[in-house]
This record gives C-alpha cells, structure tokens and sequence, in this order.
C-alpha cells in the first residue's frame, strides 16, 4: 500500500498550488477566492527519490452544522484519518490566526505524524509569519513557496526519516500484472475478444449531466462510503475528481464531473474551469455515463452533453436518477425511451437505465450496461465476416450512380477499435451519398450487435494501377503528326 500524505490547512493558503506541484500536472483548479477545492483530489507524487499518495483537501473552516463549511470540514478530518502523514500549511504572510491554532491542536490529537510548512514565504514579508509559526507546537516550520517551488529541499528532508519508518512497517502490494490477449482468439460470438480490465488498468468511467441531477450522490454509493461532497445545493463539486474502486468484481476509475450548464450561462472564471475539467475528464474515460433528471430528462443541455461524449468517441450510458420519487413508473419509462430514440438518433441502442443513487436501486443493471457498452466498444469485426456481410448488403440495396457514375464498393475491414472504426475501398468515395452511408452504419450496428457505440466509416479510394489515368483524351501523338504530313 502507498503512504498518503494529507495537506490540510485553512482556505486559499496554497494546499492545491502544493498538490499540483508535487504531482507534476494542473490537476487541481487553482484560484485567488478561497474555498475553491471542496473534494478530496488523489494523486500520485513525486519528490526526489521518494514516491507517495498526496490527498488534496477542501479549506478547514470553523463549522460543526450541516452547512456546506461543516460538510467540507467532515471530509477533511476523514481525510486527515486517512493519512499517514499530514502536511499543515499557513499563510506566512498573514501569520498565525486564531484558526489556525483550534486546528494545530485537533491535528496534534487526530495525526502521529504532522509537519508544519509556512507557505507564500517569498521574500521579507514572510519573516514575522515563519517565526509566529513556532507557536503553534507543531515543531520547526518549513519555509515554502508552492508557486515558485521554493523549500522544496527541506520538505525532502522532513518527509523522508518519516517515510523510511513507516515503509519498515508497511508491505507494498505488487501490482497486477495484465493477461496477455492472443489477438487471433475469437469469443462465442466470433468477435475479437475485448482486452481485460485489471487492476493495472482499470475501467475508466466519467459521470458527466447538469448540476444537482446526483453525480456525486451515485458515485458515493457505488464506491459504498462518502468519498465525495454532497448536499442539495446545485453545483457542489467543481474539481473532476478520479476514484479507484471495486464494483461487482470490476476494477474502475470513476470520475466525478462538475455540474455543466448552458455556455451562456457561465460567466465566473471557476465554473469555466470546472466545465473544462469535466470536458477533459470525456476525453480520458472510455464509457461515460450521461446522468438524468427523472423529473426534467432530455433537457437541451442533456443532449449537448451526450452529443459530445458521442463525438468525443466515447461509449455512451444514459442512466436515468431520482427514479424512487417517480410515480407513474411504466408511463414515465415508456416518454423516455420515446424521447430517447427521436433526440439521440446518434447513440441509437445506448442503454437507458433508470437508477436511484439515494436508495442504490438499479445499480446492478447500470453496472452490466457498462460493461456491455466497453465490450461493443472494443469489438473488433473479423475481415472476412465483414466483407460477407458488404456483399449482402450490396445486393439489397446497391449504391446510387450520382451524374451517371456507378459506385464499386470492393472490400471493407476494420481499421481500428475504440470506438469500432471501418475502412471502404470504393470508387467515386467523394460521391457517395451521406443516406448510404448511414445504411451502412446502422447495418454494422444491427449485425453485428454494435448498439450504441459511436461508429466511424471511412470511404477510401482504392489506388488505380492504369498507367493512362489522368491524361488528357485525344492528345496527338508525334506518329500521328507524322503520317498526317506524309499524307499531305
């Protein structure tokens, strides 16, 4: 198991700039206004030589009530239980509050091991703030700027004595090295088998939808403990949070996504970068779950997200929440797949799977569609049943003769997986009708059971071996000169 180090400490001190630093990447959202990280934010860090978990956690305030403040600070504090280490930041430049002493003392009693860093301490200003710090019991501060990557030497020299003796009484666990997959081995379906997901790598998932449709609330309960902020305000969670978890056997990385409103509705710089974060989030999960409002599905702004998973390549799950407060189940379930099928002719087949994140009701069905969507999205067509199948569909609907040119499909194959994509060797490819090549795709996906998955097809023109093509008709040749004037 990896150590984990916590960085806790009040509001807007530096603890995601840190985060961000150590990890090596801008995972975390940076701002000037405090209170922007809410979450708990893993990453694996790196500093010299040592390698450890670093857990980034939301500002300690001074509430206990189930505000938005008290919920945060819960979280923290599990956090800080979670640790074996926890790095306690201060503003050097405002020096010691009466806050930061109320949380010295409870860090004193909750964590074995606590090192004490004076952050922002760039220059002069920060004199006073690092000698105040010596109050607060927690031992000599360490002088840090996260911004400019200052001290970072001393805090090698504070963490490592620490990590040695902890490592004596920890065994790491050995990876899971992944299963080799022979490529010509076929499935009962004869379909290339998809590869494994292993603990090396897991399923990567990303919950994407509007603010307040319960994100959050399912990811908790998938994972089976509060991992994540919630509450009923709308748009708690701001950063793409990854978890690593279990479920049913699976190994999975599941991303929490911020809340997406309409474009023209976000106007403050940290929702901008939230939804960023989220839209990056899209681009490195393979399934993504669009997750619905039971009471206001298939809202505009639920299609544009869908519709950008779709284009992104992903695979696509349409998991409807907030289902245990419906009451005309069997109505409400047959407008949805109405409005499903007439909205998204794009993702036809995706599953639509009603869920309760607060009851944990459908889960066990979202689950399975996961990994049907994952499975239809790495299939991968053998040549031959392809090129059988191109044949069948030729004689029942052959290709139009736009301005008298026929079209000569040749063969196909498929060029790629992830999402399936398929390669036409044809003539005249600039030529051929966006109807046809719809019939073709939706053919592909009711043959070969491929619903739901984005499917790419590309028209290519087979390379044309006649020496004479493309020179001009009718040219005289000097032979035709010459006997023309011999003639004469």
């Amino acid at each position: 198991m990896s150590l984990t180090l916590a960085i806790v400490g009040r509001p807007n001190v530096g603890k995601s700039t840190l985060f961000n630093r150590l990890v090596g990447k801008r995972l975390a959202l940076v701002d000037d206004q405090p209170g922007v990280t809410r979450d708990l934010r893993e990453g694996e860090a790196r500093l010299g030589d040592l390698r450890f978990t670093v857990i980034d956690t939301a500002g300690l305030e001074d509430a206990n009530d189930d505000s938005l403040q008290g919920r945060m600070r819960r979280l923290t504090e599990r956090a800080v239980d979670m640790a074996d280490i926890c790095l306690f930041m201060i503003d050097a430049r405002t020096g010691v509050t009466p806050t930061d002493q109320i949380f010295a003392e409870i860090l004193r009693k909750r964590s074995a091991h606590v090192i004490l860093a004076a952050n922002k301490g760039e220059g002069s200003a920060a004199d006073a703030g690092v000698i105040e710090a010596y109050s607060l019991g927690l031992g000599e501060p360490i002088r840090l700027s996260a911004e400019h990557g200052e001290g970072m030497n001393d805090l090698y020299s504070h963490l490592m004595p620490i990590i040695d003796t902890l490592s004596e009484t920890k065994v790491d666990d050995a990876p899971e090295t992944d299963v080799g997959l022979d490529e010509e081995e076929l499935d009962e379906n004869g379909f290339f088998q998809a590869p494994p997901i292993t603990n090396a790598k897991p399923l990567q998932v990303a919950v994407v939808g509007r603010p307040n449709a319960g994100k959050s609330t399912l990811i908790n309960k998938i994972v089976g403990e509060d991992r994540l902020l919630t509450g009923p305000e709308a748009g708690i969670t701001r950063d793409a949070i990854s978890l690593r978890t279990t479920w049913g056997e699976t190994p999975m990385r599941i991303f929490d996504t911020a809340g997406m409103r309409k474009k023209a509705k976000v106007q403050e710089k940290l929702e901008k970068l939230s939804v960023s974060d989220g839209l990056r989030a899209v681009k490195f999960a393979e399934v993504v779950v669009v997750l619905l409002d039971a009471a206001i599905p298939f809202e505009q702004q639920d299609l544009r997200i869908a519709d950008l998973a779709e284009r992104e390549g992903r695979s696509v799950v349409i998991a409807v929440n907030k289902w245990d407060i419906e009451d005309e189940k069997q109505e409400k379930l047959k407008d949805l797949k109405e409005s499903f099928e007439r909205l998204l002719p794009q993702l036809r087949g995706a599953p639509l799977i009603t869920v309760s994140a607060k009851t944990g009701r459908g889960l066990d069905r979202l689950h399975d569609a996961i990994l049907r969507s994952y499975d239809v999205w790495n299939r991968r067509v053998p040549t031959a049943a392809l090129n059988r199948w191109l044949i069948g569909m030729l004689e029942q609907h052959p290709p139009p003769a736009p301005q008298g040119k026929r079209i000569k499909l040749r063969y196909m194959t498929q060029a790629k997986t992830r999402p399936p994509g398929f390669v036409v060797m044809c003539s005249h490819p600039d030529k051929m009708p966006e109807s046809y090549n719809r019939y073709l795709v939706n053919g592909l996906r009711q043959d070969f059971d491929m619903p739901g998955s984005p499917i790419r097809l590309t028209l290519r023109s087979q390379n044309d071996k006649n020496p004479y093509k493309g020179r001009k008709k009718n040219a005289p040749s000097k032979l035709r000169k010459h006997t023309d004037g011999r003639r004469r």
